[in-house]
């Protein structure tokens, strides 16, 4: 009976320091989010002023998520070992008012029940693994759509640039024909002045 006393007190002090773990943890946590948080606000302001917005938010966005990713993570662990915590506790309270054979069976559903946990924690962690592949396989489509969108963007700007090269030797095209025309009208000219008229004969001498 000391032994189960003992044992019951032991737990209970376990329980309230790792409580208090757990609490410092999550207070940690949510400084580290809030900090976080107010980071990539200023850097979704930073965005708007640059010239390509949707691609800078894009990468801001996938910066926030990784690191807000990591954080639940973090909490998803703090709640787990609470949950193992209180279900150890609960079962040392029921073994410690059960008979020897109850306890057996006790014994065999806490057995159970990790086990089960133990399988609810595994299916969250491949639910998890499969989400961050889908976050992956999303981030490289956006790095893709990116690339794409810039290529558009080069090209784009090339075209312009070959087209304004074009106007440019048109203008120079026309420029240098106008003056072709005028040079030629003014030799014109200069020819015309240049031809006399016949002038009169002399009179027969008488």
């Amino acid at each position: 009976m000391k032994k189960l006393l003992l044992s019951g007190l032991l737990l209970a002090s376990l329980s309230v320091l790792a409580q208090t773990s757990n609490d410092a943890e999550r207070l940690r946590i949510t400084n580290e989010r809030a900090a976080l948080e107010e980071g990539f606000g200023r850097e979704d302001t930073a965005c708007y002023q640059k010239f390509l917005v949707n691609n800078c938010l894009g990468e801001v966005k996938i910066r926030r998520r990784d690191a807000l990713a990591d954080l639940r993570r973090q909490e998803i662990s703090i709640n787990d070992q609470e949950r193992k915590a209180r279900a150890a506790e609960q079962i040392q309270k029921t073994e410690d008012k059960a008979s020897p054979a109850r306890q057996q069976q006790e014994a065999d559903k806490r057995a159970q029940a990790l086990r089960d946990f133990d399988a609810r924690v595994e299916r969250d962690r491949q639910k998890n693994v499969a989400r961050l592949k889908l976050e992956s396989s999303e981030k490289a489509n956006l790095d893709a759509a990116g690339a794409r969108l810039k290529a558009a963007q080069d090209k784009a700007s090339g075209r312009t640039a070959r087209q304004a090269a074009a106007a440019e030797e048109l203008k120079k095209y026309n420029e240098k024909l106008e003056k072709s025309k005028d040079r030629q009208a003014r030799v014109a000219r200069e020819k015309a002045s240049q031809t006399k008229e016949p002038s009169n004969p002399l009179p027969a001498p008488e």
